[in-house]
């Protein structure tokens, strides 16, 4: 027998497969296969970077057809007619705040502003306090009723508006609602809380029952249970859905032009700039209307960039968890 025996004759194990003397191994890697195999990844990790490319491509075109609206209309804003016209696409030479305070003050733009922050602030505070009630009570126990209950809030976010608005007119009329903050705020709250309660009612779905069940333990009730744990904890949803609503409320026109006929004081921001843009108009002051404009859009952008974390956040809890 001999003393050495040849890698070769070993079962298994082929000269093919064998490294030449002298050649450094790689680790992971033998023979043609491994080659092949690295070739394919390489091929799949280019996909993968073509397809990223473009994906942000798609997104910064999307941000820029976004974005380039709002900047020309803010940087009009300070701009007079002859600049709007002569170089629409160009810096303002010199910043004409006079615009805004024209558009604040003769256009009426203030008491709009302030009648919006009225009635949106008042409906808002009890659509987030009355949704997140109904969705909890919906979201945590058990009762006869409860999926009945549940799919009617559902069933009204299909409902449109426009079919409400002939006998919703004559019922806030018979109960001398008509131009008034209170008759509005009611209708908005009414408006906002089918999509607050199916958005809230799956947020506290997923959050954990042993907390609600160690209060309870603690001798908490029920209602302090709510307000103290489990209202805190559904922050991040409460934030998402609050944004939702003071967007979808503050950029409201049918049903305040609907319900606000008489009182021209009691006008909200969106009927006040659409009678802003008439008269604008058949003046030819483009200057105050892009003005007003900016006006009625800053807070909603100070909303989503303050809290745009949050927003991200109470969408993203329910499939994180």
């Amino acid at each position: 027998m001999s003393a050495q025996t040849d890698p070769a004759d070993l079962p298994g194990v082929s000269k093919e497969q064998e490294p030449r003397p002298g050649t450094p191994r790689v680790p992971g890697q033998r023979g043609g296969a491994g080659r092949k195999g690295d070739a394919r990844s390489g091929g799949g990790s280019g996909e993968g970077r073509v397809l990223n490319v473009f994906s942000h491509g798609v997104l910064v075109i999307w941000g820029l057809l976004v974005t380039m609206p709002l900047l020309w209309a803010v940087v009009s804003s300070f701009k007079d007619d002859t600049e709007i016209f002569g170089s629409p696409w160009g810096l303002p030479s010199v910043l004409h705040f006079d615009n805004w305070s024209r558009a604040w003050d003769k256009a009426n733009m203030g008491q709009y502003f302030l009648n919006s922050l009225i009635v949106v602030g008042g409906s808002l505070i009890g659509t987030m306090l009355l949704g997140a009630m109904a969705a909890y009570v919906l979201a945590r126990f058990d009762f006869p009723g409860n999926r009945f209950v549940y799919f009617l809030f559902v069933g009204g976010m299909g409902f449109p508006v426009i079919l409400a608005l002939v006998p919703l007119f004559f019922v806030m009329k018979n109960m001398a609602l008509l131009d008034t903050y209170h008759g509005l705020i009611l209708v908005y709250i009414a408006y906002s809380l089918p999509f607050t309660v199916f958005f809230l009612s799956g947020f506290f779905r997923t959050l954990p029952t042993s907390v609600a069940e160690a209060a309870l333990i603690d001798g908490a009730s029920h209602t302090r249970t709510f307000f103290q744990v489990m209202l805190p904890m559904a922050k991040p949803g409460l934030i998402s859905v609050g944004i939702f609503n003071f967007l979808g409320q503050w950029n409201q026109y049918l049903l305040p032009t609907v319900l606000n006929v008489g009182d021209p004081n009691k006008k909200m921001l969106t009927q006040g700039l659409v009678a802003l843009a008439v008269s604008q108009g058949y003046k030819g002051d483009w200057s105050g209307l892009f003005a007003g404009l900016t006006i009625a859009m800053l807070p909603v952008l100070a909303a989503y960039i303050i809290f745009q974390r949050q927003v991200v956040a109470g969408l993203t809890a329910g499939a994180l968890k």
